[in-house]
């Protein structure tokens, strides 16, 4: 059963479109903030580790890793990304829920953001003619 979802998973991230992508670094971002924030509320500062350190390589490699700089927008994205994997070392460093929980309130707002965008991008490239679209 596990090789099946492996496989699944691996297909789904192969096939997926920039924007879905995208969207899965965010999730999985987000799911080890809140596994980090529960271990380090729980006292199991080993896997607090694994979790923030696994954030910190979603946010420098993923969402960091994949942003075009000739972009002004893209600047000020490395910023606040750097800014984030700064609190989530410290987060690691000090095991501190409240530093996970502002960077997971930031990338919730943009995870949204990014989300909201490609809808938007989807009903337009879904619109027809007769129903005004260009």
């Amino acid at each position: 059963m596990r090789q099946a979802y492996a496989a699944y998973r691996q297909t789904s991230i192969q096939t997926a479109g920039p924007d879905k992508l995208l969207l899965m670094l965010f999730d999985g971002l987000l799911t080890a903030l809140e596994r980090a924030r529960v271990a380090i509320q729980a006292n199991r500062p080993a896997e607090a580790h694994q979790q923030l350190v696994k954030a910190q390589d979603i946010v420098r490699e993923g969402l960091a890793g994949c942003l075009d700089m000739q972009y002004e927008i893209s600047r000020s994205l490395l910023s606040l990304y750097e800014y984030c994997h700064r609190r989530l070392v410290e987060a690691n460093l000090r095991k501190d829920a409240a530093a996970v929980e502002e960077v997971a309130r930031y990338m919730h707002g943009l995870r949204q953001a990014f989300a909201a965008a490609a809808e938007q991008v989807r009903q337009g490239q879904n619109a027809s003619p007769a129903a005004g679209g260009v």
